[in-house]
């Protein structure tokens, strides 16, 4: 369906009341991610929700943004790699409309490269993984300890019925 023939179901959706469903029509014109009006309208849909966060996500881009909508939407993605999924921007920061856009992409970009350790770009956004990696040898640890107290546990029950057996 055209991109025109879906905002006009959009805006026919609003008018009935039928918040979900310009939500999900907008939702699909995702496939359009670098178009910042369709971002603005997925944002004040979102509006209709109380869902600053999402809000924020949409509006991220933009220069006249709600500043509590965009504190929402970096505390519910903490992590620059988590930024740039969630923004889901495809191709260089050239491609936005607004300077202001441009500016927004290149600083999470550049705090996702840092944060990682290397370059990163639009169409390879990292995992969290990259971020999270501090982690990982205490969480290793953790599961490597519980593994043998239940194996350890076992022999011990184990070694018990044999005992209770041969007396």
């Amino acid at each position: 369906m055209p991109l025109r023939d879906t905002l006009a179901r959009v805006d026919a959706d609003l008018a009935a009341g039928r918040i979900p469903a310009a939500r999900q029509r907008l939702r699909g014109l995702v496939s359009y991610p670098n178009d910042l009006t369709l971002r603005r309208r997925l944002a004040e849909v979102y509006r209709l929700y109380a869902e600053p966060a999402e809000a924020g996500r949409w509006m991220y881009l933009e220069q006249d943004r709600d500043e509590a909508e965009t504190a929402a939407f970096e505390a519910r993605y903490r992590s620059a790699a988590q930024r740039m999924r969630a923004l889901a921007w495809q191709g260089p920061e050239s491609h936005a409309q607004t300077a202001f856009a441009r500016e927004q992409l290149a600083a999470v970009r550049a705090a996702c490269s840092e944060a990682v350790g290397l370059a990163v770009d639009w169409d390879t956004k990292p995992s969290d993984r990259h971020e999270d990696s501090e982690r990982i040898p205490l969480t290793n640890f953790l599961a490597g300890a519980g593994c043998l107290v239940a194996v350890l546990a076992f022999v011990a029950i184990r070694v018990n019925g044999l005992v209770a057996l041969v007396d």
